[in-house]
């Protein structure tokens, strides 16, 4: 085998897709159809049967969306134990910044239309790089150092992206929980572009529907993410079949999936999912009178006591999952507000660790978690292969004495009347820390934190918002603190990138002017300028530029050490629990599995494909 070859091989068995690789090619073997079969018996699943639907419940109509987040059908994506996997695609190669995709022979979209290169070529040329439809080009995840790939197409089975060095991101972005979607349905989108159908046509089309313009009229067509439009084709394994305003929505199966089961059976199983929408306020009653054959979106731990009381008469199980999410309660000091007093000593390590200390975590899992969760920073789960306890212990005891004393030896020692500290500019040290309003459990976290930290003689100021101006103003610098949830991923791999550690990721609380900064390559926001944020970008962009998982997981560890040292983010306690309520006879859902945002797509890495109904089950149930 060459050298080259070999390269190959392994960056792809690292990558764990390196199965069944042909000597000297690097490229695996093809399937006699378009079809995966899936492995279900080593994951301890059974062979099902194909039929009957199941009801969910959303909040809003726009909520159908998540539908294509937790059906999860990816180019790439994560099983069961955090593996990176072609999905879609039939095979990766990988080979230093060149990437090449094999699709599969004969697969289709759900209209029976080919799938083929030309649909990633479609985006690529005419979606990605047409600014009436993409203003700000490729989306940042294809740029290496600011440059796109040289993206080429050798037949209808083949795509390849050429970077001039690795892109470490890309196969993980490939993976997200919202899918990026490097391909279009061609077929069905180009009788809408300018460039097949002429401007005069596009823009008539565009005005029959009361629309400006084209490029209107071609983003409401093309929904395989929002899942608006019943006419436009999918991968997916569920394709909409109903148009909003509707209070039920209904997603029929994909004819031509291309999941199968040992057996010969297409998957999905199910041939509907059915979205019926309900106010927020009753998702949990509801769900406890059995009006969902499946829900966890919308549910939170402190309903886990209502929706144990419903499952004999209504014929469900309360499954509890474990969330993985560095802290159900963070704290953000703005290192970029504008208020220079707060400024100063946001950025004094001193206070913020006093900050830290000064708060009794046993109390607050007590409180919000029923002395279930886990004390501690905000940083990664004992899941992660990348887990060091110390990381969640530093700085992170209750120890209001030494909170006190750091809090004098950052220039806090001076007291009002009240007992509330003095900012060296005279004002009283008022924390207002402001949240979106949404998490229950944060907002009644913080009204714990308020006494603690007024033992050691500040006050906090609660003040919750709408999630969109909230992060207004974060990015003008007019936050001081921010309470919201920790860590999305909290569950990485070495080949996960770690950019939420750092300001590349956009909008982050403790640092948005930075973000916002490295967000538009300078053109707003400002630059970093304390040296240990600084080391954390510098360690952000050396994992954007390697290739090799032991540096990277290396990489990873400094960052958390960083993050744990300096308290850049606070975080409280972790280990929450997620319900997921599942009728009795739902067979092949697991009775307890990892639920996060990111990477597992809240259940999506279980794949809903292949839960079926189990009628011998039912009954049995039924009959206890």
């Amino acid at each position: 085998m060459s050298e080259a070859v070999s390269g190959v091989s392994r960056r792809a068995l690292l990558l764990g897709l390196g199965a069944a690789l042909l000597p000297g090619t690097g490229r695996a073997e093809e399937p006699a159809d378009a079809t995966a079969v899936v492995d279900l018996a080593a994951r301890g699943r059974r062979t099902g049967t194909a039929g009957g639907s199941i009801r969910t419940l959303i909040a809003k109509a726009r909520d159908v969306r998540y539908l294509s987040v937790y059906g999860y059908t990816r180019l790439v994506g994560y099983d069961a134990a955090l593996a990176l996997k072609p999905d879609v695609l039939e095979a990766v190669e990988v080979a230093g910044g060149r990437f090449t995709f094999r699709l599969r022979a004969g697969h289709r979209w759900s209209d029976g239309a080919p799938f083929t290169a030309e649909d990633f070529r479609y985006y690529w040329e005419d979606v990605a790089n047409d600014r009436d439809l993409s203003p700000g080009g490729p989306p940042d995840f294809l740029l290496v150092d600011g440059r796109p790939p040289a993206v080429s197409f050798p037949d209808p089975r083949t795509v390849v992206y050429a970077w001039e060095r690795p892109n470490p991101r890309f196969l993980p972005a490939l993976a997200a929980p919202r899918d990026p979607l490097i391909y279009r349905p061609a077929h069905y989108l180009k009788p809408f572009h300018p460039r097949y159908a002429g401007r005069e046509a596009a823009d008539a089309a565009a005005k029959a529907q009361k629309l400006r313009g084209w490029a209107a009229l071609h983003n409401r067509l093309d929904d395989n993410y929002e899942l608006n439009n019943p006419d436009c084709p999918t991968l997916q394994a569920w394709r909409p079949r109903t148009r909003a305003p509707a209070t039920r929505f209904v997603f029929a199966r994909n004819p031509h999936y291309h999941r199968v089961d040992p057996a010969g059976t297409r998957l999905p199983y199910l041939d509907a999912v059915l979205m019926d929408v309900a106010s927020t306020g009753l998702l949990v009653a509801k769900t406890n009178a059995g009006e969902a054959d499946l829900m966890f979106r919308g549910l939170a731990m402190n309903d886990i006591p209502s929706l144990r009381e419903g499952e004999r008469a209504h014929g469900y199980r309360t499954h509890l999952w474990p969330l993985a999410r560095g802290s159900e309660l963070a704290l953000y000091p703005n290192l970029t507000t504008q208020d220079p007093g707060w400024r100063a000593l946001n950025r004094d390590v001193r206070y913020r660790r006093a900050l830290s200390l000064a708060i009794d975590r046993r109390t607050l899992n007590n409180t919000l978690l029923f002395g279930l969760g886990t004390e501690g920073n905000d940083t990664i789960i004992p899941e992660s292969p990348l887990y060091e306890p110390a990381f969640r212990t530093l700085h992170a005891a209750y120890e209001p004495a030494e909170a006190g004393r750091l809090l004098d030896a950052a220039g806090l020692a001076r007291r009002d009347g009240s007992g509330i500290r003095l900012m060296p500019d005279g004002r009283p040290v008022e924390i207002v820390v402001e949240s979106d309003g949404e998490a229950g459990l944060v907002l009644d976290g913080l009204l714990l934190i308020a006494e603690f930290w007024r033992e050691v003689g500040l006050r906090l100021v609660v003040k919750p918002q709408e999630r969109t101006n909230l992060r207004r103003r974060s990015v003008a610098g007019l936050t001081v603190m921010v309470a919201a949830q920790g860590l999305d991923l909290a569950v990485p791999t070495a080949i996960m990138p770690p950019t939420e550690l750092s300001p590349f990721q956009p909008d982050h609380y403790a640092w948005p002017r930075w973000s916002q900064n490295l967000e538009t390559r300078g053109a707003a926001g400002e630059p970093c300028d304390v040296p240990e944020v600084e080391a954390l970008i510098a360690l952000d962009r050396e994992w954007r530029a390697g290739a090799d998982p032991e540096r990277q997981g290396a990489i990873w560890r400094t960052m958390l050490r960083n993050h744990a040292e300096n308290q850049w983010v606070i975080g409280t306690v972790a280990g929450a629990l997620q319900p997921v309520v599942a009728a009795t006879g739902l067979a092949n859902l697991a009775d307890r599995a990892l639920y996060s945002w990111d990477p597992t797509a809240m259940i999506g890495v279980q794949r809903l494909d292949e839960i079926f109904w189990d009628k011998a089950a039912a009954r049995s149930a039924a009959a206890r």
